[in-house]
């Protein structure tokens, strides 16, 4: 299955398209998050987000649930099931594309590392883990989700490890590919 999902990125990742996953990239990255950040400001209250964290811990994600307050966890709740669901399409999207368009040009059919275009995919079901469970955490607020809190602090770590590895090797494969135009090298 993961050959086939590989193959069909490889096949949907033409010029046109990932120049499209490439501008609703940026323009949902300079127009719709700025929007989205503010937003999120109003009820955090200084407190923090769990999804734009790196490490905390289930203490933590209750500090910040009392912080938020039943109407900035309502507030939470919303983006989670709207703004959140959205966003991981777009950079799921623009990773999946701007990899196997890069990594078509930097790397021999046949390569097993071609397969690295796949790498966001977990992140992007990590992050959809981490929206559900600290949406059930905040509805649920004060009383405690057993087991839930505690594997949602994994879940985002993980989702960043996905998302933030995808950068690294795009960026590594945008390398290779341009390395490979100045060079001269065909492989």
């Amino acid at each position: 299955m993961p050959r086939q999902i590989s193959s069909i990125l490889y096949r949907l990742s033409r010029g046109p398209v990932t120049l499209a996953a490439f501008i609703l990239f940026l323009l949902f990255t300079s127009l719709v998050m700025p929007k989205q950040a503010a937003q999120a400001e109003t009820y955090s209250r200084d407190a923090g987000s769990p999804d734009m964290s790196f490490f905390y811990s289930a203490d933590d994600l209750y500090r910040m649930a009392d912080s938020y307050g039943e109407a900035g966890r309502a507030a939470y709740v919303r983006t989670r099931f709207t703004f959140d669901v959205i966003w991981p399409l777009v950079y799921l999207f623009f990773l999946g594309t701007a990899l196997s368009w890069s990594l078509a040009r930097a790397l021999p059919e046949g390569n097993r590392w071609r397969m690295l275009n796949l790498f966001p995919v977990p992140g992007w079901l990590f992050d959809l883990l981490e929206n559900i469970s600290t949406s059930i955490v905040m509805l649920n607020y004060p009383r405690h989700t057993l087991a839930l809190d505690s594997l949602t602090p994994i879940f985002t770590l993980i989702k960043w490890f996905f998302v933030g590895g995808g950068f690294i090797i795009l960026f590594a494969a945008l390398f290779l590919f341009l390395w490979k135009r100045v060079s001269g090298r065909q492989s």
